[in-house]
């Protein structure tokens, strides 16, 4: 019987100021499909460098079994290094043409290890990943950002690992680059773990490991089944909650009520003692017994409440742990024919060529709608965005903006200075709200008391959404169209659950570039923008 790929035993480890991220955490993986979920923060990309031998652990043992390929979440390219290059087979393709001219060194059929099939294996593997005809002298400063992700994998798998780890392989994705990295997943015999917050990807995966500092609980089957048992296991604690609160209430009442059972029969005692004209120390020494006795009574009950309310602590914090964070939205209304913006004929240039085709952009943005826009990578998505806000002006063509204030969420989740504080950035956005409505909101979103005052480059992408989110929602004045760059990249499934409740209560209307359908979906879209070969075009 062969080995597990992955095995962890005791595996601890903490970054060298002393924060700890994983103690004592012990698991096995076998040959299967495992998506790693976590909120952002806990350790998925910690874990998958401790794994690849990037990090190394403070205590504990990893046992890897085969050949592994690590693709990380932030790529480093060389800007001048070649595509051949990255994919790690520039030397051997050069050992191969020259084996094959007639040139029989040693060292070059060294090099080619009888891997007489490359070149086909090279261009088969880049065509599966959408990239057909790249050439292999390509300088990778020329790639896109999906490009270049898909690039990386095909680099991964042409190694033919056995154990193949991906953190969160689908960012800088269009929606046909994910569904090429699906299919080439789902026929994948090797041991797979990819963290990630892409639910279609998630949902054909094996299995569900949810990784806590101290332990990671696998769940059989996709993110489906995954999320119905959270779901299952929040009732359970949340009923849990509600039996300790009863069990606390009657501890209180269990404990009072002994109180005065022993009041009464002290009274009782020195009655009877007055009445049978006891001398005064045998009378002192039976009162010092019966209030010996009442207070040992009482240290029980007190020490029962004491636990009941321990656990109802620790019930609440359970639930709230994995509860929702309210993301509140503004009371903005749109009448449903009141023009937020309008472009006639709009067109850019970037490196030479109009994003926009000869004829431009032309789009009308009305009321409340929600309006996806799609396109694959590269297409011009987030220039039109851009446009619209104000950032970008058109080189040709008209633009009319309502009298609303239009909110832009870039991707990179900007606020003016990074460096100031959550609470600052939100006073000055918001300044007409009162102090302590602002602590009330900044707390409902987890920042209480001091995490308050941290910088926004300290938080976390879950935590810096929040931040920005609140600050774009709740400036004055409240905003009638949100443009929404990819917001779900780089975010937690949980902070997205989130994302997606804010805005399914936010009435002014939405333009979302996103390849996220289960997200498109979740906040209700009504139209659907095509952004193809320089056409804006609507698709019913």
């Amino acid at each position: 019987m062969s080995p597990a790929p992955i095995r962890v035993s005791n595996l601890s480890f903490a970054w060298p100021d002393g924060t700890p991220v994983l103690d004592d955490l012990s698991f096995t993986l076998g040959a299967a499909r495992t998506g790693l979920v976590a909120p952002n923060g806990a350790g998925k990309s910690t874990l998958l460098r401790l794994l690849a031998g990037e990090l190394s652990p403070s205590a504990g043992r990893i046992e890897l079994h085969g050949r592994v390929a690590y693709l990380p979440q932030k790529l480093v390219l060389a800007p001048h290094a070649r595509v051949a290059d990255a994919l790690g087979v520039a030397a051997k393709l050069c050992a191969l043409d020259a084996v094959l001219a007639g040139d029989a060194e040693p060292e070059a059929l060294d090099l080619v290890d009888g891997d007489w099939d490359l070149h086909e294996r090279v261009a088969a593997m880049l065509g599966r990943l959408g990239l057909d005809g790249l050439s292999l002298e390509r300088p990778l400063a020329t790639l896109s950002g999906g490009e270049a992700m898909s690039m990386a994998l095909a680099a991964r798998l042409l190694e033919r690992p056995d154990v193949l780890l991906l953190d969160e392989p689908s960012n800088h994705l269009d929606q046909a680059a994910r569904h090429r990295l699906r299919d080439v997943l789902s026929s994948w015999p090797g041991c797979v773990l990819v963290a990630s917050h892409d639910r279609e990807l998630l949902e054909g995966v094996d299995q569900i490991a949810e990784l806590r500092a101290d332990h990671l609980q696998l769940h059989g089957g996709g993110w489906g089944f995954y999320r119905d048992a959270v779901e299952s296991g929040q009732e359970v604690a949340e009923q849990r909650v509600r039996q300790l609160r009863s069990e606390v209430r009657r501890q209180q009442y269990a404990r009072q009520d002994a109180r005065e059972r022993a009041e009464r029969r002290s009274g009782r005692a020195e009655r009877r003692v007055g009445d049978a004209g006891l001398p005064r120390l045998i009378a002192g020494r039976r009162a010092g017994a019966a209030q010996v006795s009442a207070g040992k009574a009482d240290d029980v009950h007190a020490d029962r409440l004491a636990q009941a309310r321990a656990q109802l602590r620790d019930a609440v914090q359970a639930v709230d742990a994995s509860g929702p964070i309210n993301l509140p939205a503004p009371a903005t209304r749109v009448p449903d024919e009141r023009v937020l913006f309008h472009g006639e004929g709009l067109r850019v240039q970037r490196d030479g060529r109009a994003l926009f085709g000869t004829q431009g952009a032309t789009l009308t943005i009305r009321g409340p709608e929600r309006i996806a826009l799609l396109g694959a990578n590269g297409v011009g998505k987030t220039t039109l965005l851009r446009l619209i806000a104000g950032d970008v002006l058109p080189e040709s063509g008209s633009v009319r903006r309502g009298p609303g204030r239009i909110a832009w969420l870039s991707q990179r989740l900007e606020l003016p200075e990074p460096g100031r504080s959550v609470a600052r950035h939100f006073a000055e956005a918001a300044p007409g709200l009162p102090e302590a409505e602002r602590a009330r909101l900044l707390a409902g979103l987890g920042f209480r008391g001091d995490r308050a005052n941290l910088p926004l480059d300290a938080l976390s992408g879950g935590e810096r959404l929040r931040a920005v989110f609140l600050c774009m929602l709740h400036a004055e004045p409240a905003p009638q169209l949100l443009l929404l760059d990819e917001p779900t990249n780089n975010l937690d499934l949980d902070t997205v659950a989130h994302l997606e409740q804010a805005l399914s209560g936010y009435q002014g209307a939405m333009l979302v570039a996103s390849h996220d359908r289960a997200f498109l979906e979740a906040i209700g879209v009504t139209r659907r923008w095509m952004l193809a070969e320089g056409v804006l075009s609507e698709l019913h």
